[in-house]
């Protein structure tokens, strides 16, 4: 596995708690990343020769504001190029949004806003706009990622990374609160993964306990206690006990394999994937976690 992208969780905290969100963003989520481990995190990305970019993202990660601003300087004195992913809730004016960001000026080539109904009353927010004409006058690129209402279903779907406007996918949060509203289909239409390249994924996301995430929820392995050079040169999906069953016959093959009960309708590949997963948590603790992911804990 040849990775190009590491985005590091910075934290699990957010200003909001969205219904669609696939780590469960709370303000009452814990977990964030000292700068003892984003450095031992950028080592390993360095040694493990293929990565050339860092993004920061949460939870919001501009609520650790000045772990983040250390993190993106430490990325790029060690030659990757930074991004970051934020709500913009500091952008409440256009001199405040100047403020936040101008630190970031010289050191980060991509800024990722999420506007839209999930986070605003709006698609997109004033706060949106303040971060984009601050980053304009700043020169840092921007951009939105704006993800559509159940009842959108003609959205476009996405694969990995996610583009300016997509449709739900129904894990994490989605798919406790969104699934009421979604249309649902017969469960064995689901029998591949649409949204993530599992043998190649490019970019992998590491949150605060060291988990390595393929997809929010199914870890590689964790960078605490196995170098990220060694899970990628060891990695072989077709025996990973979740990556496998997805690969050979995507979540239906999930449910074969491991005779689990269901329903015979779901949202989406991801809602029956997720829900399959949440059947076998105790089964692959190290696998399927951390509990953040899976919303355990908050009220």
């Amino acid at each position: 596995m040849k990775l190009t992208g590491l985005h590091l969780l910075l934290t699990y905290q957010c200003t909001f708690e969205c219904d669609h969100c696939f780590v469960w963003g709370s303000p009452w989520q814990c977990g964030t990343m000292t700068l003892a481990d984003i450095r031992d995190f950028l080592q390993q990305a360095q040694e493990a020769g293929t990565v050339t970019s860092i993004y920061f993202e949460g939870g919001e990660p501009f609520l650790y504001y000045p772990i983040l601003h250390k993190g993106v300087e430490m990325a790029r004195e060690m030659g990757f190029s930074a991004g970051i992913v934020s709500n913009s809730y500091w952008a409440t004016s256009l001199e405040d949004a100047i403020e936040w960001l101008q630190p970031f000026a010289d050191l980060i080539s991509d800024l990722s806003v999420s506007s839209d109904l999930y986070h605003f009353s709006e698609e997109i927010s004033q706060q949106a706009q303040n971060a984009q004409k601050a980053a304009e006058q700043l020169g840092i690129p921007i951009g939105y990622i704006s993800v559509a209402q159940p009842e959108a279903v003609d959205a476009p779907s996405t694969a990995g990374q996610l583009p300016a406007e997509a449709g739900v996918m129904y894990r994490g949060r989605a798919a406790e609160k969104l699934v009421p509203r979604a249309t649902l289909q017969p469960w064995d239409r689901f029998d591949t993964c649409p949204y993530e390249d599992l043998r190649e994924p490019g970019r992998v996301h590491l949150d605060p306990s060291g988990y390595i995430h393929i997809c929010q929820g199914i870890s590689l392995g964790n960078l605490f206690r196995t170098s990220l050079k060694e899970i990628c040169e060891t990695y072989v999906p077709e025996t990973h006990p979740i990556v496998g069953p997805l690969l050979s016959g995507g979540p239906v093959a999930l449910v074969q394999q491991y005779a689990l009960p269901h329903s015979e309708q779901y949202a989406d590949a991801c809602h029956l994937c997720y829900e399959s997963r949440q059947a076998l948590r105790e089964r692959f603790p190290e696998i399927l976690g951390p509990d953040q992911v899976y919303g355990v804990g908050l009220p």
